[in-house]
C-alpha cells in the first residue's frame, strides 16, 4: 500500500469541519474532548478518518432530528438556516433558505408563508422528503 493510500478517505479537522458546518474550533473541540478520534498523519497534522466521520455526521442528524420541534417525521433531510428571501405570489410563494453554504429554494403556498409569517431574516427548517436525490462524488 501507498504511503498516499493511507489516507484518501480521510480529512484534515478544517476539511471535517466545512463538510460538518462548523467550526474548526468546534471539531478540535468535539476531537479532543474524545466525541470523535482523529489521527495524526506524516506531517503531524490531525487527520479523522472518512468511515469514523461518516458514523459521526450519522450521531449528529439522528440527535438533531430527535430534538427537532414537533411530532417524529418520516422526513430525514432537515436543513436549519435563516430566510433569505420571500417572494409573494397571488396563489404561491418563493422562499429561500440559507443553510450553512447551501441555498434551498423552495414553493409553498401564500397562505402557508403567510402564516408561517416568513421575511427575511427569521429563522427555519427546510424539511425536505424526495424519491429522487442526485448523488454526485466531490
Amino acid at each position: 500500500m501507498r504511503q498516499d493510500d493511507r489516507h484518501v478517505n480521510s480529512y484534515r479537522i478544517g476539511e471535517a469541519a466545512a463538510l460538518l458546518g462548523v467550526s474548526s474550533d468546534t471539531m478540535r473541540r468535539w476531537v479532543d474532548a474524545g466525541r470523535l478520534a482523529a489521527e495524526r498523519d506524516e506531517h503531524g497534522h490531525r487527520i479523522v478518518p472518512g468511515a469514523q466521520l461518516a458514523a459521526f455526521a450519522r450521531e449528529l442528524a439522528r440527535s438533531e432530528t430527535t430534538a427537532a420541534e414537533g411530532l417524529p417525521s418520516s422526513a430525514r433531510n432537515r436543513f436549519r438556516g435563516i430566510v433569505t428571501d420571500v417572494q409573494l405570489g397571488d396563489v404561491a410563494a418563493q422562499v429561500e433558505i440559507q443553510a450553512g453554504p447551501f441555498r434551498v429554494v423552495s414553493l409553498i403556498s401564500r397562505e402557508s408563508a403567510e402564516e408561517l409569517r416568513l421575511e427575511p431574516g427569521v429563522p427555519a427548517v427546510a424539511v425536505i422528503k424526495s424519491t429522487n436525490v442526485v448523488v454526485e462524488r466531490s
